[in-house]
């Protein structure tokens, strides 16, 4: 007889992440209990009750002087928010996979935006996940409940939709429901959130029904993944679902050649080894009416087969197992740990910590520490187990990967090809990151990110490949936005910045002022008329600018760089009042009069009668363009920015001319001026 175990059997990341963590906390003597049951398996539940683990039905009951760990399945948004606001000691073992599927709902449905969730609708998670959706959910198990869903709501083909599935849905249904909706509709945002791991496990299970005469799926009958698996096998053959080893004295196992075995994501190894021993038993005392079965075989050569075949099944369930191991002591050449939950001794080679060269166990561990470790041999008859804490940390690195939607961390490493992309090594991993994706612009080149720390976001994973594709550039827009968001939350006008100035046009200049760009316009940048911005700053200056304007709705930002103190008309007020003498050059002549700068940006008008005692047909008889001329300030008009200048007022009338000027009329004067000025100005 032939017994084949799945090599995907077992605790999935999740799972084992969760269960790890708790025991973890029950082996520190921490006060524990869990929001719902950790995990749907009966064996494990009670381990941990026996333990003093109690679990909560509701939130509202939880005992402050315990720590609350949350279900791997997840909770409602409201629960996490409670914990939050009531500031309850909490640990969130929400499997990655699920909160990732949480970050999606949220941040795309609207009120107008409906999701579709492919799942049981009394599940926990599902549950979760509906929580999340800002506007509208609708639930279906099968395709036959999406019909109904898409008939009832016809309004789905006008709006867009977005539909996503329970980590641990059927993999063939969700395909044939993916096929419909595609077939009916072109404005629906669909997200493949079936968990990886629950992928792999169905399609070998499948495989191996296929093969095989019976399946045993072993797993609670609460779990989602362990129904679907059992859902998966019995259209190939006969299949039994069990909880423990006990309910194994209740199959006939007489006739069958081949039996596989597989186990739902929340079955620990050791039930499952369990079961083994328990079929070894029950098959000894099996007499097969096959003669092809005893056909060449004897009893005992029979029973010795079935033995190696079951201890090398047990081999493979001890390898490639994540243990809990406390560091005891050092040799020479390996770390010497004691390992939870399990009798033999267990050792970690050096070569084995890490995968840094440089990396020196001893020095970064002391007795007492706990190190996360992987497997890779038992030798039962020293009593031994080889571990190693590099292939852990590899595959941890991987699991984690596969569910990560935030912005990692990574040296470059070197350029592939000619200019194709680079490489990003994160940890164990090495990332590939395209030249489109690796770089803010188009002109920049790769060379400058050679030995850099970068930052990116990870957009493809194919672990079976050990591939992983990264984004650069993605990572840059993700943070961009994160800061465009908080300066929109605190922008107000009248804010002063010190920014860097990015670009220059004929119209202005665009200053980044910390990850958003404002412009400050051509006449904001002087009060002296200038034909280009690059009179004022060029690109990379420093400047100190403030929000002159907010366009919210379009993200626009108007900055002001001119101060009111450089405000040529303020400096005349404070330092040159009536009656002060000036030297100013003449920048303009006209038939009435001569204009000239007192002070940058502020000209002064000398009228043809203030600019000498005797008498000149044109100001050009007696001043050219470029003099420079002492003259006195007559008067200032501040509202119509106009100033009148003198220089005849700066010099002794002649003696002959004594009578003359007492007979003149002043009064006359100032109406001349304006009129003169006011052409002036109507000629500029």
């Amino acid at each position: 007889m032939k017994i084949t175990v799945a090599k995907s059997a077992g605790f999935c990341f999740g799972v084992n992440r969760a269960v790890n963590m708790l025991y973890e906390l029950v082996n520190d003597n921490v006060k524990v209990c869990t929001l719902g049951p950790i995990i749907h398996n009966p064996q494990v539940i009670a381990d941990l009750e026996n333990k003093g683990v109690r679990i909560l039905d509701k939130i509202e009951n939880a005992d402050r002087s315990k720590k609350i760990v949350i279900r791997t399945h997840g909770v409602e948004c409201d629960v996490m928010n409670y914990c939050a606001e009531n500031d309850l000691d909490y640990i969130d073992a929400t499997c990655p996979f699920v909160k990732k599927i949480h970050k999606i709902v949220s941040e795309n449905s609207s009120a107008s935006i409906p999701v579709l969730i492919a799942g049981d609708k009394t599940h926990p998670e599902v549950i979760g996940i509906k929580s999340y959706c800002v506007g509208d959910s609708y639930v279906f198990n099968s395709e036959n409940e999406l019909d109904e869903i898409l008939n009832l709501h016809m309004f789905l083909g006008e709006n867009p939709f977005i539909v996503v599935s329970q980590t641990t849905f059927s993999t063939k249904e969700w395909e044939k429901c993916v096929k419909k909706i595609n077939l009916l509709y072109t404005n629906a945002l669909i997200f493949d959130t079936i968990c990886n791991a629950t992928e792999e496990r169905q399609a070998e299970a499948l495989l191996l029904s296929q093969k095989s005469d019976m399946m045993i799926i072993i797993g609670g009958r609460q779990s989602s993944n362990t129904a679907k698996l059992k859902a998966v096998c019995e259209s190939n053959c006969l299949t039994y679902l069990i909880e423990s080893a006990n309910e194994l004295l209740d199959i006939d196992f007489c006739g069958f050649r081949s039996i596989g075995v597989t186990a739902g994501a929340s079955t620990p190894h050791g039930i499952i080894k369990e079961v083994l021993k328990t079929m070894s038993e029950i098959l000894e005392n099996v007499n097969p009416t096959d003669e092809s079965v005893n056909a060449g075989t004897t009893e005992k050569e029979e029973t010795a087969g079935f033995e190696q075949m079951l201890e090398e099944s047990l081999n493979n369930m001890s390898s490639d197992q994540n243990v809990i191991g406390t560091v005891v002591g050092f040799t020479p050449t390996e770390i010497q740990v004691e390992v939870i939950g399990r009798k033999h001794t267990g050792y970690v080679p050096f070569d084995e910590y890490s995968d840094d060269p440089s990396a020196d166990p001893k020095a970064e561990l002391k007795i007492g520490d706990r190190l996360n470790l992987r497997i890779m041999k038992t030798n039962d008859v020293e009593g031994t187990i080889k571990l190693s804490k590099r292939i852990y940390d590899r595959g941890a690195i991987w699991e984690k990967i596969e569910a990560d939607d935030t912005i990692r961390e990574g040296v470059v490493t070197g350029i592939v090809g000619e200019n194709k992309g680079v490489f990003v090594q994160d940890g164990a991993i090495r990332v590939f990151v395209p030249a489109s994706l690796a770089k803010a612009r188009k002109s920049d080149s790769l060379d400058d990110l050679i030995k850099t720390r970068v930052e990116y976001k990870v957009i493809e994973v194919n672990k079976q490949r050990r591939r992983v594709v990264g984004s650069i550039r993605e990572a840059a827009n993700s943070r961009r936005k994160e800061v465009e968001a908080a300066f929109w939350a605190n922008a107000a006008e009248g804010n002063v910045y010190t920014g860097t100035v990015r670009s220059l046009t004929n119209y202005g200049a665009f200053v980044d002022i910390g990850g958003v760009d404002g412009m400050v316009h051509i006449s904001e940048l002087s009060w002296q008329r200038i034909k280009h911005p690059s009179e004022i700053v060029k690109v990379g200056d420093t400047v100190e600018v403030y929000i002159k304007e907010l366009d919210r709705e379009n993200s626009r930002i108007s900055l002001g760089y001119k101060k009111v103190e450089d405000n040529p008309w303020e400096i005349l007020r404070r330092d040159y009042p009536v009656d002060s003498v000036v030297d100013c050059k003449v920048v303009s002549i006209t038939s009435f009069g001569a204009f000239a700068q007192v002070i940058p940006g502020v000209d002064g008008l000398i009228h043809i009668s203030q600019i000498s005692y005797k008498h000149i047909g044109t100001p050009a008889e007696v001043l050219k363009i470029g003099d420079t001329v002492t003259a006195k300030i007559m008067e200032i008009d501040f509202d119509k920015k106009r100033v009148s200048l003198s220089i005849k007022a700066l010099i002794d009338p002649p003696v002959e001319d004594v009578i003359s000027l007492e007979t003149d009329k002043p009064a006359e004067t100032a109406p001349v001026v304006e009129e003169a000025e006011e052409a002036s100005a109507e000629e500029k």
